[in-house]
């Protein structure tokens, strides 16, 4: 079966990728054009069989890119392509064959299922939507998924809430591999569930990706689970990418500002090395999304921050001596080993001050 794809080419390309959603006023009588820039801007690839990892705080905008690639929301510019077709602009009928190619396990494990159907159904849903196998053999074919993913195939009858939380996530990805897609979007698949449940669900999907060939974007908050799972890792920050690298890479050579300061947030299993390790509070908000800053977005928050920084948007491309897969959008990228916890406040055009608290 040929796959369209030619050698060389991404699975999965983003072009310049934007979502913006209308703001409604309070006032029924009363019109407005603003409008949330929940993605602006993102352009991206994924490989056959790689797993990228999307991270960024909670509202920069990765749920809502993974709702465009997978068909569920509309762009309001920009392409989408899916080896080597162009999706974004297909009808939904058009898009529907596409569909078993492109699924998502959801984030809530609770929410993602109707409590009122039994397993075997919800499971079975896909073969019925697309009109495929029935009968006893949908049945054979649900309780083969079942198995597959750790779950008890004899449980077939039973209703979502007999079942614990890392089993209802079970279901959600044995429902999303049902049709032996060829993308998986794993949209914060654990960031619900207890962490030893946590650990068996990530081991789940990376046996699975080996033993099917997936190719996975996985969405989470956490860098530590997106770093054990992601051959690559892009950093989102307000709807855009700030940098995008391999996964050791981004670690071991962080570029971004904003990627270092999520990096120190993480916690060292070496109590020794944490007392000695100084976190990067951010001063500060994020900005809002429907008058996102001009320049680089970050640049409120930025330690590094100057009046270049507020007047023009960086490109996301290669910077110092990084390689074509290293990427990040800055005007001032870190060096290696580079202590941005003592770089000096800067002052914006408007006399605003940007600071970097160090913990003591």
């Amino acid at each position: 079966m040929t796959t369209g794809v030619q050698p060389g080419e991404p699975m999965l390309r983003l072009q310049e990728v934007r979502k913006h959603f209308p703001v409604r006023s309070a006032h029924l009588l009363e019109r407005t054009t603003e409008q949330v820039h929940a993605v602006d801007g993102v352009s991206l690839t994924v490989s056959r069989g790689e797993t990228l990892g999307l991270v960024g705080e909670t509202g920069c905008g990765k749920s809502t890119l993974a709702r465009c690639i997978a068909g569920l929301v509309g762009l309001t510019s920009g392409q989408i392509w899916f080896e080597g077709r162009r999706i974004d602009s297909l009808s939904t009928r058009q898009m529907r064959p596409l569909r078993r190619d492109i699924q998502v396990v959801f984030q809530d494990p609770y929410g993602s299922l109707n409590p009122r159907r039994r397993v075997g159904s919800i499971i079975g849903d896909p073969f019925a939507v697309h009109g495929l196998v029935s009968g006893t053999a949908r049945r054979r074919a649900v309780q083969d998924l079942m198995e597959m993913v750790g779950l008890n195939p004899e449980h077939y009858n039973r209703f979502p809430a007999e079942f614990s939380g890392g089993q209802r996530q079970r279901i959600g990805v044995a429902r999303a591999l049902a049709l032996h897609p060829k993308l998986v979007i794993c949209d914060e698949p654990v960031s619900a569930l207890d962490v030893s449940i946590q650990a068996q669900i990530i081991n789940l999907l990376l046996d699975l990706q080996s033993e099917l060939g997936l190719t996975y974007v996985f969405i989470s908050h956490d860098l530590s689970v997106v770093r054990h799972v992601s051959d690559r890792i892009a950093v989102m920050y307000l709807g855009r990418i700030a940098e995008v690298a391999p996964s050791d890479e981004l670690f071991d050579r962080t570029r971004h500002p904003y990627t270092r300061a999520l990096l120190s947030a993480l916690p060292a299993p070496d109590p020794d090395l944490a007392d000695s390790r100084s976190r990067i509070v951010l001063s500060g908000d994020v900005p809002s999304p429907v008058h996102p800053p001009s320049g680089c977005r970050f640049h409120p928050r930025c330690p590094k921050a100057t009046r270049e920084c507020t007047e023009v948007e960086p490109d996301l491309a290669p910077v110092l001596d990084d390689g074509a897969e290293h990427l990040a959008a800055c005007l001032h990228p870190l060096e290696v080993g580079e202590d941005l916890t003592r770089a000096r406040p800067s002052v914006h055009p408007a006399g605003r001050t940007v600071t970097t608290e160090v913990p003591t």
